[in-house]
């Protein structure tokens, strides 16, 4: 008997909610107060199907009110720009924008223009931008250079604070994961209010391999997609890259959020990464708790900070970990079978057979 076909959906919606902690109100990075994210979409032509994603911070000067930030790399085949100073000071002071590999020196180019023109920036001279990517070769042609400095720009103008749309938008158009289409995914956990109360969430830039696992699923082995499957038909590549970036209200240094950030790439591995060679996989964690931020105020004199205990820092633990898992799992639940034409030959990447996983995890019972 045929199974029904299953529309692209979040994972939520279809039965895998991973974890034991509640998502927030729109189960997105966004849930995190004043965090806003803008997405352009580049789909033109046979050839180009790439994007950015950008992940604003809060409402304020990111330069003048930095955030206490920090980056994990777990394999370091990326591109990613910017790291070595928030490795060093501990801070953001732009938004964290997300594109494909070539195009991060046109990314960083508009994110220092947008930075230079905020007002109160007159006399900045020196600007760190945080630009990410992850490698859409595969259904896009790079070499081409879709994205522009004016892409990214429009990215940064339109983020907003409202849900947060997945699967092929952004710089998810292009990606790949496990053998099937890649995208980006978002999701949030709550803490109550005995832990603190905070907020973690997450957004994922899903282009990595392995052997897909959805909330305890091994739905890659199952259907038989996945990497070191070289003898069967459908083998899947490990190499490409994931992006994770977390944002909390939780008043973290920068120390604090670097465990955090570790902590993402659990979720990740939650998934059935192989974390390959030819893999850049990196977590950006950043806190936005009134009572870190850098202001001008705090940056200029001895200032009191606040800072959320080592023995507490638990639960955050698995806040991330399991906002990532799941931020992984609507980036491929949500995106759809996507078609390009590279080098002279059509290929098309199918979107994850939700049918087919639906139907594994009812004869799981």
């Amino acid at each position: 008997m045929p199974v029904p076909s299953q529309p692209p959906a979040r994972a939520r919606a279809i039965g895998f909610a991973p974890g034991v902690l509640p998502p927030g109100p729109l189960n997105a990075i966004t849930d995190v107060a004043g965090v806003r994210v803008g997405q352009i979409t580049v789909h033109e032509g046979e050839a180009t199907r790439t994007g950015v994603t950008a992940i604003l911070p809060h409402r304020e000067n990111p330069f003048t009110h930095r955030v206490p930030a920090a980056v994990f790399t777990m394999n370091g085949f990326g591109k990613m720009a910017g790291v070595t100073q928030v490795q060093e000071l501990g801070e953001l002071e732009t938004p964290v924008v997300l594109t494909n590999t070539l195009a991060v020196g046109r990314a960083v180019e508009a994110v220092v223009d947008w930075t230079l023109a905020q007002p109160g920036n007159e006399r900045v001279r020196s600007v760190n931008a945080l630009v990410g990517e992850t490698n859409d070769g595969r259904l896009n042609d790079i070499r081409r250079r879709g994205v522009t400095a004016e892409h990214v720009s429009q990215a940064m103008a339109s983020a907003t604070d409202g849900p947060v749309a997945e699967g092929c938008v952004g710089a998810g158009t292009g990606t790949v994961a496990f053998g099937w289409k890649g995208g980006i995914g978002t999701a949030s956990r709550m803490l109550p209010a005995s832990y603190g109360g905070w907020t973690v969430g997450a957004t994922v830039q899903a282009n990595y391999g392995g052997a897909l696992t959805m909330d305890g699923l091994p739905v890659g082995r199952l259907l038989r997609r996945f990497y070191l499957s070289d003898h069967l038909p459908q083998a899947a590549d490990a190499d490409g890259s994931v992006i994770v970036v977390l944002a909390t209200d939780a008043p973290l240094s920068d120390r604090n959020l670097h465990r955090l950030a570790r902590r993402a790439m659990a979720g990740i591995a939650r998934t059935g990464a192989a974390f390959s060679d030819g893999s850049g996989d990196y977590a950006i964690a950043f806190a936005t708790h009134p009572g870190v931020i850098r202001t001008p105020e705090r940056r200029a004199a001895m200032a009191s900070v606040a800072d959320w205990p080592n023995d507490r820092m638990s639960p955050l633990f698995v806040a991330a970990i399991e906002a990532t898992e799941e931020a992984a799992l609507n980036a491929l639940t949500t995106a759809t079978t996507t078609e390009t034409r590279l080098d002279g030959r059509r290929v098309v990447v199918p979107a994850l057979p939700l049918e087919q996983v639906l139907a594994l995890r009812a004869g799981r019972g």
